[in-house]
């Protein structure tokens, strides 16, 4: 007798798995886990299979009726509906294992393996998602070409962001080897791409170190009228010289205002190591102020649309323009190497100075980085004569730097 909707609905589990026939092979098996399964018993060259059809209530019984009508007819023309069914799955997976080697997919599963800091590794993101996956990222990456990777960047380049196009050839550079390494290509297009792109402007992080020029900046800064919070990284930039990602990503939890030091986290440092910024007077006071207007945020600088995020990369460099310095001219990157610069002339230990702007160019000097207080007494005395220098600058008097060497 056939099934009916009401009969299905009201099946309950046994202790046993049991089966509710509806015809012509077609029935229900109902499991004591509860759950009810549509199957489809039938035979091909004298062997009994079974189809698995789905399960109920997404399957109804109708649809069930239906899938089975679909199946006898294939059968009826001498085709195994088993077969048919194990050629689509195996369809299925063919599609995602070229949807999971796409240059996306592949360039996702690389920048999970990153162990880098968190500032980088969002750079990364971003040259990524903003100038290759919308060009090349659907593209099977053991398919792409050359000339594809090249049109893409010729589209960054066109733009003028030579910067950008070289750092997005690096990238894909990198994606290409690590997918050569798990052997989802055989090919680095980007080894036949030297010279293809348009060299960028030798003028890295422009930045003003002539004294003079330098008191000209800090009353430009003193005078600057926009937002609060983004007068509060104009005015702490100078003082602590950090690189423009640490700083805006700077949380209150990381300063100690009272013992006059912030302590930057390993995870936000470009060398994954703990940092150490003794703050000046000037710094602490500075903080102070500004923490009437954020102090209740996670972030020292948030972003001006939500407070959950820290301000825009853009915004230092934005403000800058708003007083008059072009990009060739100063830049918010530029205040650490205002500060090297001077520092070095004004005689001060070349190692301390190193070490406070977090500089590692060996693994040597890296495992020096798991002792961030190196040089902290120094350095404090050191960042405290820095910040005292540019109060005297911004006084617009003349001011003999007088520095401390320390072997």
């Amino acid at each position: 007798m056939p099934l009916s909707d009401v009969a299905v609905r009201k099946a309950k589990p046994a202790p046993k798995p049991y089966k509710m026939a509806d015809g012509r092979g077609l029935f229900l098996l109902v499991n004591p886990t509860g759950s009810k399964l549509w199957r489809w018993k039938y035979r091909v060259d004298g062997r009994e299979k079974l189809l698995a059809l789905g399960a109920y209530p997404e399957l109804s019984l109708t649809a069930a009726r239906d899938a089975t009508t679909d199946a006898r007819k294939l059968l009826a023309n001498g085709t195994d509906p088993g077969e048919v069914r194990k050629a689509v799955k195996a369809k299925r997976i063919e599609a995602a294992a070229v949807a999971s080697d796409t240059f996306e997919a592949v360039a996702r599963e690389w920048m999970a393996r990153q162990d880098v800091a968190e500032v980088t590794a969002n750079k990364t993101r971003w040259i990524l998602e903003t100038f290759l996956f919308p060009e090349i990222g659907r593209r099977p990456i053991a398919e792409v070409t050359a000339r594809e990777l090249l049109d893409a960047l010729r589209k960054v380049e066109e733009s003028g962001r030579l910067e950008s196009a070289k750092r997005a050839k690096i990238k894909a550079g990198q994606v290409f080897r690590y997918a050569m390494l798990e052997g989802k290509t055989n090919t680095d297009p980007t080894a036949s791409l030297r010279g293809a792109l348009k060299p960028p402007s030798g003028k890295h992080h422009a930045a003003i170190t002539d004294p003079a020029r330098m008191g000209e900046l800090l009353r430009a800064i003193d005078g600057f009228t926009g937002q609060p919070v983004t007068l509060g990284a104009l005015k702490l930039a100078p003082l602590v010289f950090v690189r423009p990602g640490e700083l805006r990503h700077a949380e209150w939890v990381e300063f100690d205002l009272v013992g006059a030091i912030w302590r930057i986290p390993g995870e936000k440092m470009k060398m994954k190591a703990a940092h150490l910024v003794p703050l000046s007077n000037q710094a602490v006071t500075m903080l102070r102020e500004l923490h009437a207007f954020t102090g209740g945020d996670r972030y020292v600088f948030p972003g001006l649309r939500t407070a959950s995020r820290p301000m825009s990369e853009n915004t230092v460099n934005a403000a800058l323009r708003r007083l008059g310095y072009s990009g060739e001219e100063m830049t918010g990157h530029g205040f650490r190497s205002m500060a090297a610069t001077r520092l070095n002339e004004m005689g001060w230990n070349a190692d301390a100075i190193e070490r406070q702007l977090a500089h590692a160019e060996s693994n040597k000097v890296r495992e020096a980085y798991t002792h961030a207080a190196q040089y902290l007494e120094v350095r404090t005395r050191m960042m405290q004569a820095w910040a005292d220098y540019l109060d005297g600058l911004r006084a617009g008097g003349k001011v003999i730097a007088i520095g401390r060497k320390v072997s």
